[in-house]
């Protein structure tokens, strides 16, 4: 059996996410309670009771969705076959979620770093000076042409997300973004969609946040990974020497997020399923746009995971 594990990025995130596996599986409750710990607030209570908009800040929503989702992972992992084949990547904030999966580093550390981490990022750029527009319809080169021909005095408009052939995600200045915003539509793109994002993800305006970050993760003590896993930064595998660990996540706040071509090289090992694990569908969906001959399923639900369950024991030929 070979897997493609995927772990969802910030967005995901829901008031009441996890709940079911919750009630379920000590083993996730303890994670829960673990960030709680940690974080010396409770970050169940806001899971579980809201309100929606303090989950959504930047520095509880990454927390909350590394929680949910390795505590999903911590729940299904005893229920893998011991000779599977897995690989795992996670979209920006996922990717610490699937370090931690691999055996990277411990959950405690990493769920105080992501707090940290999305703090840094919500201080980097003061409210309503940044923006992130999703471009659909033009292709990858087109964009980049397009963004090229662009001379904003002093202002920041690049790629952000490359999420599927047919979803690209820039980030910048609000006025850089308004700026490529015209010159993508003249191009010929279809759609290009301003997002609700509290922050200009994955840009140069960043830089802040990725200095501040940098001492955490420099302390961090890493250790070689138990399954591959694809790095956003690169779309190849983090490399056997865990001293270079600290370095692709630091690179990984200002840069593109390559989920494209991070789908496309787990597909050419064959999977007989991506799974996402964690909170919401999306990496799911994009997996199914980017790699159309390997199915998709998720455990993000109590019903998900029996899903799973049956596939992984032999008792479903598909998973989801």
């Amino acid at each position: 059996m070979k897997l493609g594990i995927l772990f969802p990025g910030q967005a995901s995130q829901q008031v009441g996410m996890g709940r079911d596996l919750f009630t379920e599986f000590v083993a996730v409750r303890e994670i829960f309670q673990q960030a709680d710990d940690v974080l010396e607030y409770s970050l169940s209570k806001l899971i579980f009771e809201g309100p929606e908009d303090e989950l959504t800040l930047t520095a509880n929503a990454q927390p909350a969705i590394l929680t949910v989702s390795f505590g999903f992972w911590t729940a299904l992992a005893p229920f893998i076959p011991d000779d599977a084949q897995v690989w795992m990547a996670g979209h920006s904030l996922g990717e610490y979620t699937a370090l931690v999966a691999a055996g990277a580093f411990d959950f405690a550390d990493a769920v105080r770093i992501v707090h940290l981490r999305g703090k840094f990022m919500q201080e980097a750029v003061p409210a309503g000076e940044g923006k992130m527009a999703a471009v659909v319809g033009l292709p990858l080169e087109k964009i980049e042409e397009a963004l090229g021909g662009l001379e904003p005095d002093g202002e920041v408009a690049q790629l952000a997300n490359l999420n599927s052939p047919d979803q690209i995600v820039i980030s910048g200045s609000a006025a850089g973004i308004s700026m490529a915003t015209k010159s993508l539509q003249d191009a010929g793109a279809k759609r290009v969609v301003e997002l609700k994002v509290s922050a200009p993800f994955h840009s140069r305006l960043m830089e802040p946040a990725a200095e501040k970050l940098k001492p955490l993760l420099d302390e961090v003590r890493f250790r070689p990974v138990q399954h591959p896993v694809l790095a956003n930064v690169t779309a190849e595998p983090y490399p056997d020497d865990p001293a270079a660990y600290a370095a692709l996540l630091y690179r990984q706040v200002c840069s593109p997020v390559r989920w494209t071509d991070t789908v496309r090289g787990m597909a050419r090992e064959q999977p007989d399923t991506f799974l996402e694990v964690g909170p919401g569908r999306v990496l799911r969906m994009l997996a199914a746009k980017t790699a159309r001959d390997v199915p998709c399923a998720s455990v993000g639900d109590i019903e998900g995971f029996k899903e799973m369950l049956a596939f992984l024991s032999g008792e479903s030929k598909t998973a989801g």
